[in-house]
């Protein structure tokens, strides 16, 4: 039984909170399918069996989940035609408790390199960051991602407009997680703002100096190229072998003055490391087919970031199939499950419109 070794800092009281000896000692119906890893799986039904279900086989395979559970919110939720899709009827000490008996159980299930993401608005945020610190450890937390999910608001109620919601992601080890260091192009203001000369062929650029500081009394970089010593107190960025290739590639700009800078283009630029900030707005029930249905590309983004090609992606409240699709899309094996009838049908379409392939199983607790 693994269960994590670290203290939290605090802990959340509240009546009927199990220990996760006790949540992960109750007996479970386990597969009996000789093996479960050859396809992906899409399973109807309560998600706790399912989890519980899961562990034997399971435990220490999936490299990534992402979860977009009830907000514990007491509200129903319909589809542009009324028609129900879920209902988040549990609030308070009964939700905290849903969602931190099935964390326990998710954290099972994570490989060694795993991480979760889970997201949730602002309401319940704070008191699930206190919970997932206990059950990873607070030592596993990673980021608390702010993303910004519409346009700015103008209601009347006192109070600062609400145009985002959060993102808790865990490593089950913070040292060991997969991380993809991937970065974001630049925006058309960052590149008018940066490189604000252009080159017919080459496009926008700017440019820099080609000394530093700090003098180099006997080296190459200390010494006269072109005629022309670095300024006191400096030193070349480069030896003047490498100065001399810059310059037949056109890349040293002289100034009015003679002074040589380097040029550097906005083509070759790597990208900006992202930020804990994210942009990904949600098109909304008008347009789309599910009433809390995630922005795609934001989907993307974790499992670019947290999985690598041959990793398995698991998302226990699966709503439209997003992750799922998207996960598909990206050459990932996935899991998901969802207790909804027509968060099922919802996810089979958006999954068959990419021809994905996938086991389906109605699973009942017995």
């Amino acid at each position: 039984m693994n269960v994590p070794g670290s203290q939290p800092s605090c802990t959340l009281l509240y009546p009927g909170k199990q220990s996760i000896e006790t949540i992960l000692g109750k007996p479970a119906r386990a597969f009996d399918w000789e093996n479960p890893f050859e396809q992906n799986l899409l399973f109807f039904g309560d998600n706790l069996p399912i989890l519980r279900a899961m562990q034997p086989q399971w435990h220490d395979k999936i490299d990534l989940i992402y979860i977009d559970p009830p907000f514990g919110t007491g509200q129903r939720f319909e589809d542009r035609s009324k028609q129900l899709a879920y209902e988040d009827p549990i609030a308070d000490h009964e939700y905290w408790e849903f969602i931190r008996e099935r964390v326990v159980l998710l954290r099972e299930l994570l490989s060694e390199c795993g991480s979760l993401y889970l997201h949730i608005d602002k309401k319940a945020g704070h008191y699930l960051k206190v919970i997932l610190d206990e059950v990873f450890g607070p030592e596993n937390f990673i980021n608390d991602l702010t993303r910004i999910k519409c346009n700015p608001k103008n209601f009347s109620r006192k109070a600062f407009g609400n145009y985002s919601d959060m993102i808790l992601y865990y490593a089950k080890n913070r040292d060991q997680q997969i991380w993809n260091p991937i970065r974001e192009p630049l925006a058309s203001a960052d590149i008018e703002r940066l490189y604000p000369r252009t080159d017919p062929q080459r496009g926008p650029y700017t440019t820099h100096p080609l000394h530093a500081p700090g003098e180099t009394r006997n080296g190459d970089t200390g010494q006269p190229w072109r005629g022309m010593t670095p300024p006191k107190g400096r030193h070349w960025r480069y030896k003047r072998a490498k100065l001399e290739e810059l310059e037949q590639q056109n890349m040293i700009e002289w100034s009015s003055t003679g002074n040589p800078r380097k040029r550097s283009f906005a083509s070759e630029h790597p990208g900006k490391k992202i930020q804990d900030v994210w942009t990904f707005k949600d098109k909304g029930i008008a347009y789309t087919q599910y009433p809390t249905e995630k922005n795609h590309d934001l989907l993307e983004r974790i499992i670019a970031h947290s999985s690598t090609p041959d990793s398995w992606v698991l998302d226990a409240f699966a709503g439209s199939g997003g992750t799922l699709a998207t996960a598909e899309k990206m050459g990932r094996k996935w899991v998901g499950m969802d207790c909804s009838p027509f968060a099922i049908e919802v996810a089979q379409n958006q999954l068959s419109r990419i021809s994905a392939t996938y086991r389906y199983e109605i699973h009942q607790e017995s």
